[in-house]
């Protein structure tokens, strides 16, 4: 009950008018930015930083919040109707999304992640509400063998459920672990796979590589085959959703925020391991396999349910510990304390206006979010009217300057053609190009908590499996593995003639 109050006295701050247009405007700015590939939420956060020196603490952090829900939704725009992920939690919204949009759906792929970010949104709010000091808890008692089993299940799960094959499935999570590498080793400082090039001593940007594989190399493929056909305007179909569709999505819409939001107050990866695992969860329970791959509209629900819950899951950790578990989140950490304000334990007691203004401001923003995305996905799903052509030309153009915008370096334009000639080999030869991007996006952070957990045990394998936490997860991937021997199995024997009774 006082937490309920105190979420009422925040709505009664977050519902003034001032602050109602922070909001407004927040929003308006995140998908705005979240369309364009290569500037994401935290870059946006970051630039508008200075921005916001002249205003008050509540007002700055509402507009935050609004950018964050707002750059998710329209990083999941472009990835849908163009192929072309804004940002690295939308790289999933393309799987599904993007047939979809080939199909003359894209207005319903569209309308189907606006409902999956809100009720995702807010599912995690409630949540966020409810289980914030539980779920911090928990946090805090996740250690490095527990964190590497998490990246190993969502290694295993997206390889087994892409492709036509494991082996293609997992070649394509082999490329990405080696495009991982390229940097300097996070231990120990040598350079690795650089070539002796400094500007590689960073690693290649996770925008790069997911822009490239998919923007570049869809370019490219298409670019291939349309010296054979000719490129014809894509239909816009119905904007809405009919009864079927809505039957098929609703319990991924609220399956979502179950994996989304306990992940997005972990450091372990944000938005992308709760996208990718959804997608997993809901093609093994999916009552039409064969849609997927060519438009099923449960795998846009689903991840984009998570994404949206799994933002209100990072705002746990940093409010609640002061932890930020997403680049996001360690940019609002450093516009807290850029006005004094230290995130912890005790913040819910010296600052109640603020904490409880901004979570109250996160139902606003999503009900403003789906005012302004509903009426308009079938106005960005006329993008797709464009001749094919033309459209990839402009696909070209923004992945480049996307991808020029992350560093500023001619190299990085280099590397964007490369990685895209790479995921047209990949489609020439049917290797799925997801795994490789959650091969980039997670192979890293899997190195490095695999090396503290051995470190920890002094080299000792076991120490790897020391918690009940990871044994749980490793028996979960081993299922995984295991399931279609199982399956197999079950239907040989119950194939099998029974004897003739005598």
């Amino acid at each position: 009950m006082d937490a309920l109050n105190s979420l009422m006295d925040g709505f009664g701050t977050a519902l003034t008018p001032v602050n109602l247009l922070w909001a407004a405007l927040g929003v308006l700015l995140g998908t705005a930015i979240g369309v364009l590939p290569g500037i994401g939420p935290a870059m946006a956060v970051a630039l508008l930083l200075p921005v916001t020196y002249g205003l008050e603490p509540v007002g700055a952090f509402i507009m935050f919040a609004g950018i964050y829900y707002g750059a998710m939704f329209g990083g999941s725009t472009t990835s849908i109707l163009l192929n072309t992920p804004g940002e690295s939690a939308a790289v999933v919204a393309a799987m599904e999304g993007n047939p979809m949009a080939k199909a003359g759906r894209g207005a319903q792929a569209l309308a189907a992640a606006a409902i999956g970010h809100f009720a995702g949104g807010l599912i995690g709010t409630v949540l966020l509400v409810a289980l914030a000091p539980t779920v911090a808890d928990l946090a805090v008692d996740i250690g490095a063998p527990d964190y590497f089993a998490i990246m190993v299940l969502a290694f295993i799960a997206v390889t087994s459920v892409l492709g036509s094959s494991r082996i293609r499935g997992l070649a394509s999570l082999l490329i990405g672990l080696t495009l991982g590498l390229v940097g300097l080793d996070q231990m120990t400082g040598q350079q690795r796979l650089t070539f002796g090039s400094l500007q590689l001593a960073d690693g290649i940007d996770v925008v790069i590589v997911a822009v490239g594989l998919f923007a570049i190399g869809e370019a490219l493929w298409v670019a291939a085959h349309l010296r054979r056909s000719t490129g014809k305007p894509i239909p816009v179909g119905r904007p809405w959703l009919g009864r079927d569709d809505v039957r098929r999505t609703w319990r991924s819409w609220l399956r979502g925020p179950l994996i989304g939001f306990p992940f997005g107050a972990i450091p372990a990866g944000g938005a992308e391991i709760p996208t990718f695992l959804s997608y997993a969860a809901e093609k093994r329970l999916s009552k039409h396999p064969d849609d997927w791959g060519k438009g099923a509209i449960e795998g846009v629900a689903g991840p984009e349910s998570a994404a949206s819950a799994s933002a209100a899951g990072t705002l746990v950790s940093m409010l609640t510990l002061g932890l930020p578990t997403t680049a996001v989140a360690a940019v609002m950490l450093a516009a807290f304390q850029q006005y004094g304000i230290q995130p912890g334990p005790l913040l819910f007691e010296r600052e109640p206006d603020l904490v409880w203004g901004l979570i109250a401001s996160l139902f606003v923003g999503m009900v403003l979010l789906l005012a302004l995305n509903l009426p308009l996905a079938p106005v960005w799903a006329k993008l797709l009217r464009i001749p094919r052509p033309y459209l990839y030309a402009g696909i070209l153009f923004f992945a480049a300057v996307g991808a020029y915008a992350v560093g500023g370096e001619v190299i990085d334009l280099v590397i964007l053609l490369i990685i895209g000639l790479i995921g047209f080999g990949m489609r020439r030869y049917g290797l799925p190009v997801l795994p490789a991007v959650i091969g980039v996006i997670l192979g890293p952070n899997a190195e490095q908590q695999l090396r503290r957990a051995l470190q920890i045990s002094d080299g000792s394998v076991s120490g790897l499996v020391n918690t009940p936490f990871s044994v749980t997860v490793y028996a979960v991937t081993a299922l995984i593995l295991l399931w279609p021997l199982l399956r197999a199995l079950v239907t040989r024997v119950r194939a099998k003639p029974q004897p003739a009774a005598k």
